[in-house]
Parts: C-alpha cells; structure tokens; sequence
C-alpha cells in the first residue's frame, strides 16, 4: 500500500516553469513590438514630405584597399547631388513642387561593415538580425554632428578589380536604413546612383518591382513606360524594377539615373501621389 501511495506521488503532474528560451523569445517580440511602432511613427512624420528628409550617408571601405579609400578621400556632398536632383525632378512630375524632397550629406567613413543578414535563416535569426542593425546603425550614425537623422544611409565601396561581383544591396523601412555595395570606381558613379536611390526609396517604403527569381520587370508596375506600342524595347528602367526591359526575357541595367523614372505605384508607395 505504501509503495502505491509513493507511485501515485510521482505521477503527480508538476507545473511546468517558463523556460529562459521561452522567456528571451516573449521579451524580444515586446522589443520588436515597440520598435515597431517607434518606426511607423518616425516614418509617417518623415514622409509625409512637409519638409525635406535629411538623409546621411556613411562611407564604408568594404575590403580594405588603397584604391577604395583614395575613392572614398575623392568624396564630397557633391558626389551625391545627382541623387536629389533626380528625386527632386522625378517629385515634381508627381506635382510635389517643394525644392528637394531630401537633402544628402556626406557624414564621416566607418570603419566596420554593418552585420550581414542571415540570408536562409529563420524568422527569428532575421528578427534578431534586425534588431542587431538597427543597434548598430544608431551607434554608426552617433559620430555625425549635424541635424537629428531621418535615413541612414550606409555604403559600402568596392573595389572592382578585387570585388567584380558585390552582395546585394537593401533598404529597410523599419528604421529608415539603408545599405547599399557600390564600385570604388569614378566611370560607375552613374550606376552606383542608380542603387543608392533605389535603396533610399526602399527606406521610404517602395518595393522591389522585379521578379527575384529572374530578376526581369513586373509588368506593369515594373515598366517606365507600360503603354508604350509596341512595348519592346522600353527606353528607360522604373527605378525600383533596376532594369530597363528589352524583350519580355532580357533586360539590361541602367548606367545612369537618367535612364530611369519613378512609376506611378512606386510613387503611391512613397506618399507622392495618392
């Protein structure tokens, strides 16, 4: 009978505690949770285009190289102008007639590359991956002394001749951050523009207008000129498409800003057009 008693203990069901997994996993979805609300809040007070966006972009010498950094000593606030005259021009074909829609200037060279997304990695490994650029942006951005920030824009140079092919380039919304690999090479500014912008208005809240798996425009968000007949070959790329449609398989990238515009549902997504 004893021994049935102390049977009947055992089985007794214990109460489970919350484990410290479960526990770090329930505080970084409150974290997330209020950072994103912060960020909706920041990027609703930023884009609704009342005023200029000051934009900041941090040189990065991506592998290390003496003509990466001669590159980057080359560097003025000039070197980005091209960027808002573009978006300048692009606004008032949206009717926005204020005198620049975002202001760039050049803020001090980093010495360390952001974290590098978990490409592959779980929904977890992402989110903390976020929040982990997110952290490090703010203490990148910290070594500028200037106006509060609106976007942070980080580039990364390269290059050519040790790096002819780069990782891709991205633009986060939460946050307002963006990092963009780009050549260390004056005959490419034209196509280094063409990313940089691109990942600027992703911060914005435009999305890709491409198919990832082939890369080619979405038709017709994707097209400059989607009424155009016959339709190929278009003339210019939809800057958030990043090519200019050649035939409906082949398309080649822009070397200029020039050779791109600012579609419709691209500038719905940006707040200009309604």
């Amino acid at each position: 009978m004893p021994r049935a008693t102390s049977q009947r203990r055992r089985s007794k069901p214990v109460p489970r505690l919350i484990t410290w997994r479960a526990l770090r996993i329930s505080l970084l979805l409150v974290l997330l949770a209020m950072i994103a609300l912060s960020a909706w809040l920041t990027r609703r007070h930023a884009t609704d285009w009342n005023r200029p966006l000051w934009v900041v972009a941090f040189p990065i010498n991506a592998d290390g190289s003496a003509v990466t950094a001669a590159y980057i000593d080359s560097l003025t606030r000039e070197s980005f102008a091209p960027i808002e005259q573009y978006l300048t021009e692009q606004a008032r074909g949206y009717d926005m007639t204020r005198t620049a829609p975002l202001e760039i200037r050049l803020g001090p060279r980093l010495t360390q590359s952001p974290p590098a997304p978990p490409y592959g990695g779980s929904v977890l490994q992402v989110m903390a991956w976020s929040l982990q650029l997110r952290w490090w942006a703010w203490r990148a951005a910290a070594e500028y002394d200037g106006p509060p920030i609106d976007v942070r824009l980080f580039v990364r140079y390269h290059d050519p001749a040790l790096s002819p092919r780069l990782d891709h380039s991205l633009g986060l919304k939460e946050g307002m951050i963006g990092l963009a690999n780009v050549f260390a090479n004056r005959t490419m500014a034209g196509s280094n523009q063409v990313v940089i912008a691109h990942e600027l208005l992703h911060t914005v809240g435009a999305t890709d207008k491409y198919d990832p798996a082939t890369s080619l425009p979405r038709f017709p968000d994707g097209y400059a000129q989607p009424e155009r007949v016959p339709r190929y070959p278009q003339s210019l790329a939809e800057l958030m498409a990043g090519r200019v449609p050649i035939s409906a398989s082949t398309a080649t990238i822009p070397d200029s800003l020039d050779m791109t515009r600012i579609g419709t549902a691209t500038a719905r997504e940006i707040g200009w057009l309604q």
